[in-house]
């Protein structure tokens, strides 16, 4: 069972330091003190409620992946190799494990006290809330009834209905994040990217420019921007919960 689940923003060195400003500024949040061999690992900590973003120093371009908290990591590593997960790497303190599709993602103890509760929000100085409350898993079109299948019964959520035929999400209540699996136009390495709901999408994508992200592409329904490292995510048309 997945007692809770994080965002990871891995951020390449360079731009580490600009990009923890910027997601703690996106998120109304304060950040921890590092932690790590190399002092790597930061918490994103906000204002009320528990914690559910963590960033991570890598050597590489960065990305976006998903910590899952189990009480049992052995066990849950069993159960995902069943459902088609490989393993890509054991450590003492969690185990880094790729969907069928390919999608990274790690296995983590929960702590002795689980976090539970709501997740906080962010209110932008013109007054719009935003929410960072879902993760999208981009996928070729040859890997979303695969992924979605294997996501679906690693995670025992129910499947929720959307507005265009590309996309699935599954969603917990009790859970800080929901998933949404997109099928992308074209094959490609499977990714993820972040994704902030919005009581007004064009002002909270207004406010992280004056952060220092950089607009990308305008949507129907999404913001296709990117955070200083170049990194995209989006800020949608779904109004926080």
């Amino acid at each position: 069972m997945i007692r809770w689940t994080w965002a990871f923003i891995d951020r390449p060195a360079a731009t580490f330091d600009e990009c923890v400003r910027f997601w703690a500024e996106a998120t109304g949040s304060t950040v921890s003190p590092p932690r790590g061999t190399h002092g790597e690992f930061v918490t994103l900590l906000p204002s009320t409620g528990p914690a559910w973003l963590k960033m991570q120093r890598v050597g590489g371009a960065g990305g976006t992946h998903l910590d899952l908290d189990v009480d049992d990591i052995p066990a849950a590593v069993a159960e995902a190799a069943a459902l088609g997960a490989q393993v890509v790497l054991v450590d003492p303190d969690y185990t880094v494990m790729e969907s069928p599709a390919g999608q990274t993602f790690c296995f983590t103890l929960a702590g002795p006290s689980p976090a539970t509760g709501a997740m906080a929000r962010v209110t932008a100085p013109d007054g719009n809330v935003a929410a960072l409350d879902q993760i999208c898993l981009d996928l070729a079109p040859t890997d979303l009834d695969s992924d979605t299948s294997f996501w679906q019964a690693l995670t025992g959520w129910s499947p929720e209905s959307t507005r265009r035929p590309e996309f699935e999400r599954l969603r917990d209540p009790a859970q800080p994040l929901q998933f949404l699996l997109q099928r992308l136009d074209e094959p490609r390495h499977p990714g993820a990217h972040i994704d902030f709901a919005a009581t007004d999408m064009s002002a909270v994508a207004t406010w992280h420019e004056s952060l220092g992200a950089t607009r990308l592409v305008d949507e129907e329904f999404w913001i296709v921007l990117a955070d200083p490292s170049g990194t995209p995510y989006c800020v949608t048309s779904r109004k926080p919960s």
